[in-house]
C-alpha cells in the first residue's frame, strides 16, 4: 500500500528530537503529507492514508517513534 504513496515515507532520523522539529522536516521534506503530532500512547484511526504521517511524542514532546507515512 504505501508504495502508491509520493516521496519519502519514514523518518528514523527524527526519534529522538522535538516533535515541533520532526512535523517541520517532514513537511518540508515530503511536502505531499501532513505531520500531526500525537501523544505517544493515543489510539486513532486505523485508515492508511497517504497524506498524513503521525508524529509520536512522549510526555517530554520527544519523537518516540519512527515517523510514518499511514
Amino acid at each position: 500500500m504505501s508504495s502508491d504513496c509520493q516521496g519519502k515515507q519514514s523518518w528514523p532520523e527524527l526519534v529522538g528530537v522535538r516533535g515541533e522539529v520532526a512535523e517541520a522536516t517532514i513537511e518540508r521534506e515530503n511536502p505531499a503529507v501532513n505531520a500531526v503530532i500525537v501523544p505517544e500512547r493515543s489510539i486513532g484511526d486505523t485508515q492508511f492514508r497517504c497524506d498524513r504521517v503521525r508524529v509520536r511524542v512522549d510526555d517530554n514532546g520527544i519523537v518516540s517513534s519512527v515517523p510514518r507515512v499511514g
